[in-house]
């Protein structure tokens, strides 16, 4: 599926499931709500390959604001910090962004579905009790710079499971002194799945009797 912006990836998920008729559905790797992009979904007997889906490298299409900060890493959030982006240099801020390839530890954002003793860490960053969440090992594959136009610049990125697109862009800023926020992000590409192949949602509704779940 080519997940809209503006849906949650369960809200894609029981769209299908009332339907579609289908009673076994769920998805292969969450998509933030303000996120559009491939989205995996399972149903019947295959919805115990999760992890095999999951375990895929993914590809987004990001952009990132500079200059901001916000409480949860993307414009969705509270802004944070608003600083002036001066002595922009594209070359330095593609040095910077190189130095996330490879094997890297980052730290999630406070407002993500991580649990942390029995809650969600979002439930408890809405509550008003950020979590110290620690660092997380995971690899970026891949890192390009496709566009810059102050203050934002669009990013290309491949990178493994559990990869927060959204804690680059605010290590990014930090990085350049600048501070940083994810402003759009689309999920390109789920190892062999693209985007230009899924399924729109008004598409599977459409054409409903060709789609089986057995």
């Amino acid at each position: 599926m080519d997940k809209p912006a503006g849906w949650t990836s369960f809200d894609v998920v029981n769209k299908l499931r009332g339907a579609l008729g289908w009673r076994a559905v769920g998805h292969a790797g969450t998509l933030d709500p303000a996120a559009s992009g491939v989205l995996i979904i399972l149903c019947g007997a295959a919805t115990v390959r999760c992890s095999e889906f999951m375990d895929l490298p993914k590809t987004y299409a990001a952009r990132v604001r500079f200059g901001v900060t916000t409480s949860s890493d993307d414009l969705t959030g509270k802004v944070l910090t608003e600083r002036p982006v001066e002595d922009w240099n594209e070359e330095r801020i593609g040095r910077a962004l190189t130095s996330f390839v490879g094997g890297i530890e980052q730290v999630p954002p406070a407002v993500s579905a991580i649990k942390l003793g029995g809650r969600r860490s979002y439930q408890l960053a809405r509550s008003g009790k950020p979590p110290a969440l620690p660092a997380r090992k995971v690899h970026v594959f891949s890192a390009e710079l496709v566009r810059s136009i102050p203050p934002e610049v669009d990013v290309m990125i491949s990178c493994s499971r559990g990869t927060y697109v959204r804690s680059i862009a605010r290590d990014w800023g930090e990085m350049l002194g600048w501070g940083g926020t994810l402003a759009a992000l689309t999920r390109t590409a789920v190892g062999r799945f693209r985007v230009e192949n899924a399924f729109s949602l008004d598409e599977v509704l459409r054409r409903a009797s060709e789609f089986s779940c057995e």
